[in-house]
């Protein structure tokens, strides 16, 4: 029946024209009809620097009516169906209201303030961001159980945690590949056990997780170092410094793809922090690091994984914020969007 509706609604859709508006990408398609639904998760609670990333998904969604949808390497990628949820308003409310909880949370912490004053504050921003994790495994499992792939859209970098303990469980010994300029691994980051600091941390607790692969790297603490030693083989990292300095030795990206892909298991997740890349390309992002990936470096990655024929079972995209002077952000993050969703479904048998 999704297949019938979608094929009717490709007929009658030009890719050529105009964008149909409010639609993702323009494009024809909605939730019985779609392959790949992108859910945003307009959070961003624990924010420790600028925020902004609440705002990502809806900024995406404008920005996506400027994208071609010709995709070189996916032939007739725009006809597998691609649909973008409606923005939750009650989700959001909640973290605009516990995002000020936390303000305040951390203004007293810096200021040596006896924490039991807010104690009743840090209780309800734990149980915020319970809500939102479990909020997120719902809508995920609903998708995943009507056969359709799920790429989540935050938000800051704590909302796939409910994702990732759902696929998880579905798919026991799948391996994390995560693009971001941060190793995540804090314990309760600032006292908050949710984190967008915490999420890697958070999701290795899960043991239907065979490994964590973390690309581009550059900041980091020593309490992450230790969580990794404890972690042993069950993570890799490839620090942006090591990349880079392997080539300058003449050892090509090419070649560090076949290594980072070599240590992958069969199914992988792909968790894509944008300040990941370079920060010209993501100025706005919530903690931009000088140094990172190109967009086709990553691209490149991505697409190594599948020819090694491996799947690539589920992906995020986080920590995309709008800036104040224009969309430049919403529009590299809707490209990369774009791109990775058609080769989620590509990987899978949807086109």
């Amino acid at each position: 029946m999704r297949a019938a509706k979608r094929l009717q609604q490709s007929t009658e859709f030009d890719p050529n024209g105009l964008a149909a508006p409010g639609q993702v990408y323009g494009l024809p398609f909605d939730a019985t009809s779609a392959e790949v639904v992108i859910l945003p998760v307009p959070w961003e609670v624990t924010v420790s620097y600028a925020s902004g990333t609440a705002q990502g998904p809806d900024a995406i969604r404008t920005a996506s009516a400027q994208v071609d949808l010709y995709d070189p390497a996916v032939a007739d990628a725009w006809k597998m169906g691609l649909w973008m949820a409606p923005t939750s308003a009650k989700l959001a409310a909640k973290s605009e209201r516990n995002r000020e909880r936390a303000e305040a949370y951390l203004e007293a912490l810096s200021e040596g303030l006896p924490m039991q004053r807010m104690a009743k504050n840090h209780e309800k921003i734990e149980a915020a961001c319970a809500y939102m994790v479990d909020w997120v495994a719902s809508q995920v499992a609903s998708y995943l159980d009507q056969g359709q792939l799920v790429a989540l859209l935050g938000g800051d970098h704590s909302t796939p945690l409910g994702y990732l303990r759902t696929l998880a469980d579905r798919h026991p010994g799948l391996g994390i590949l995560q693009i971001d300029a941060h190793m995540d691994l804090r314990r309760a980051y600032e006292g908050f056990t949710y984190s967008h600091a915490s999420i890697m941390y958070n999701a290795m607790q899960h043991t239907g997780i065979a490994k964590l692969v973390q690309v581009g790297i550059r900041d980091y603490c020593e309490e992450e170092l230790e969580v990794m030693a404890e972690l042993g083989d069950r993570i890799s990292v490839h620090f942006d410094r090591d990349l880079k300095h392997a080539q300058y030795g003449g050892v090509s990206w090419a070649n560090q793809v076949d290594a980072i892909v070599a240590e992958l298991p069969q199914n992988v997740y792909l968790s894509f922090d944008i300040d990941g890349l370079d920060p010209k390309l993501c100025p706005h992002t919530g903690t931009p690091v000088a140094g990172g990936l190109e967009v086709e470096q990553v691209l490149y990655l991505v697409e190594a994984v599948l020819a090694s024929g491996r799947q690539l079972i589920g992906l995020d995209l986080n920590e995309v914020a709008p800036g104040p002077e224009g969309d430049w952000d919403a529009n590299v993050g809707s490209r990369l969007l774009y791109r990775l969703c058609n080769l989620l479904g590509k990987s899978n048998g949807r086109i």
